[in-house]
């Protein structure tokens, strides 16, 4: 059995991932900062396999939490950094402090939460940092995402890093730039935007990507998207 952890699992395209790899018969330890939405997930039929955690993972606490965990239940097999924090604004408007809570949650913490959990990846785990459209070269980018996309941007980077610098230890690493997809997060960024794809459909895709991905592919950085969204 697969023991995966997903992080922003309590709701949209975390929780959809989480369920959608339930159904798979993976083990999954769920993390986010809801703990009554994370509670939701034990209503799957095989919640049986589901760990929660709620926690933030900015934290040092919440790393801690993390760390004793997957060493008291044993190695694992599988990260998705799903966890992500959007901010709609101009670059002028754009405060240091915003910039800190942005890059806090879409970069630093994968970065720490990796580095904790490294001794505990099992040969042929597979990281998956989830990162978005805005943040892959090349691509279309939009009025007041500047601080979003610059940290998706780096998520990116860190991945083709980590797969080089991880792939003596069997542990691929790859990252998938999202576009835009239904989920509330998008809805407060951008009212009234409809997105193309439901959070259920992505977390389908990222499930099997998670579980099959590293069979073929390492240190990439792939756009799922079917137009220039947001």
């Amino acid at each position: 059995m697969k023991r995966i952890i997903v992080t922003g699992a309590s709701k949209g395209i975390g929780f959809e991932t989480s369920v959608q790899l339930l159904s798979t018969g993976a083990e999954v330890i769920a993390i986010a900062r809801s703990q009554d939405e994370l509670q939701n997930l034990k209503s799957h039929p095989n919640s049986e396999n589901l760990e929660i955690l709620s926690l933030d993972i900015t934290t040092s606490e919440g790393l801690e939490q993390i760390r004793k965990l997957i060493s008291a239940k044993g190695n694992f097999d599988g990260l998705i950094n799903n966890a992500g924090l959007v901010l709609n604004k101009s670059f002028m408007e754009t405060a240091d402090e915003d910039w800190n809570n942005i890059f806090d949650v879409n970069l630093f913490a994968p970065v720490k939460l990796i580095k904790t959990l490294k001794p505990f990846f099992n040969k042929g785990s597979h990281i998956v940092n989830i990162s978005s459209m805005g943040g892959f070269q090349g691509s279309a980018k939009f009025p007041g995402l500047a601080a979003y996309s610059t940290a998706k941007g780096a998520l990116a980077i860190l991945t083709e890093s980590l797969s080089t610098e991880f792939s003596r230890d069997g542990i691929a690493v790859n990252c998938l730039c999202l576009g835009a997809v239904q989920t509330q997060m998008l809805e407060k960024a951008f009212p009234g935007y409809k997105a193309p794809v439901q959070p259920d459909e992505m977390g389908k895709f990222i499930s099997d990507f998670t579980l099959n991905g590293h069979k073929f592919m390492n240190g990439k950085i792939l756009p799922v998207s079917l137009n220039n969204p947001e």
